[in-house]
C-alpha cells in the first residue's frame, strides 16, 4: 500500500472549506446573521447595513480557493510551496468564518486542515512547484554526475 500524502489530502480539505465559504459569503448577502448574536448584538454592524463580513469572507474563500488549486500565476511560487504561509493564513480566514452564522462548517474544515498540514510539516513533506505531483527521488545507485 501507498503513503499518505498529508498535504494533497489538507489541499482537498481546504478547497472544499474555500468552496463553502464562498457559498457562505454569497448566502449571507441575503440572510445576512453573525453566529455569536445569541450572546450579542454588537457584531451585527458588521453584516448590515454593510456586508464587511460577507466581503471579506468571499475574499478569502476566492483567495484561499485559487491559492490550493493553484491558479496559473500562483503555481511554483514560493507563496504556493509554502506551508508555513498556510499555517499562518488559514487561522486568519477561520477566524471570518465562524463570524459569520453561514460559515460555521468552512471554519471547521479550516481547522481540521490546518492539523493535517501541520502534520505533514511536522514530518518534513514539502509541495512540489507543479502541483498535485509527488517529489521526485533519485534512483538507488544512479549516478549524481
Amino acid at each position: 500500500m501507498g503513503k499518505l500524502i498529508k498535504n494533497h489530502w489538507a489541499r482537498l480539505i481546504t478547497l472544499t472549506a474555500a468552496a463553502y465559504q464562498i457559498a457562505a459569503a454569497l448566502e449571507g448577502f441575503f440572510w445576512p446573521k453573525v453566529f455569536f448574536d445569541f450572546l450579542t448584538k454588537t457584531l451585527d454592524p458588521a453584516v448590515k447595513p454593510i456586508p464587511a463580513l460577507q466581503i471579506i469572507n468571499l475574499i478569502f474563500g476566492i483567495f484561499i480557493f485559487a491559492w490550493e488549486w493553484p491558479l496559473g500565476l500562483i503555481a511554483g511560487s514560493s507563496i504556493h510551496r509554502s506551508l508555513e504561509a498556510r499555517l499562518a493564513s488559514f487561522p486568519l480566514a477561520s477566524l471570518a468564518a465562524i463570524l459569520l452564522y453561514q460559515g460555521t462548517n468552512p471554519a471547521i474544515y479550516y481547522i481540521v486542515a490546518m492539523a493535517v498540514y501541520f502534520w505533514a510539516y511536522s514530518e518534513g513533506e514539502i509541495i512540489c512547484a507543479k502541483p498535485w505531483t509527488l517529489p521526485q527521488r533519485g534512483r538507488p545507485g544512479a549516478s549524481k554526475a
